[in-house]
């Protein structure tokens, strides 16, 4: 059974990974292979299909695979010429705010919103719906990610 501590956990996992993958590619060090370890042992691509809708991505909003995914978070692909690389932007914090935690079974349905912040700037709100799976061997992964930014009149 999924609780909702597993749920906040995993968030924070996400949340300091993508920090993560902004420092390295700051520091010069290795941060391709780490954004292949945070899509592989967050997401559930290997295992199944993954609905991925992030939040700067409007030619190709849907990510249905690796790949695509791996573009969005670190850019530097010729076949999504608008992923500039999310990760890669100076995050020095992530703090999600949920709305509600829905428990079905083994999955787990979480909604609110996330703030991404930068040294020295402002957070930046980002609305969103995560849907947690457990995978067969008991670990929780990512099998929906839809973010966008909070409408405006």
């Amino acid at each position: 059974m999924i609780s909702k501590e597993n749920v906040i956990e995993y968030q924070e996992k996400w949340a300091k990974g993508i920090i993560e993958i902004g420092n390295n590619f700051n520091s010069g060090k290795d941060y391709i292979e780490l954004t292949k370890r945070f899509i592989s042992e967050l997401y559930a691509y290997q295992t199944e299909g993954v609905l991925f809708n992030p939040t700067l991505a409007y030619d190709t909003p849907f990510r249905l695979d690796e790949i695509s995914a791996l573009s969005y978070f670190i850019g530097n692909n010729s076949d999504f010429k608008e992923d500039k690389g999310f990760a890669l932007l100076g995050w020095t914090s992530v703090r999600f705010e949920n709305i509600g935690i829905k428990i079905e079974g083994e999955i787990a349905i979480a909604m609110g919103n996330y703030f991404f912040k930068k040294t020295d700037e402002d957070e930046v709100k980002v609305e969103y719906t995560f849907v947690y799976k457990k995978d067969d061997s008991g670990k929780l992964c990512i099998i929906l990610h839809d973010s966008h930014f909070p409408y405006k009149k």
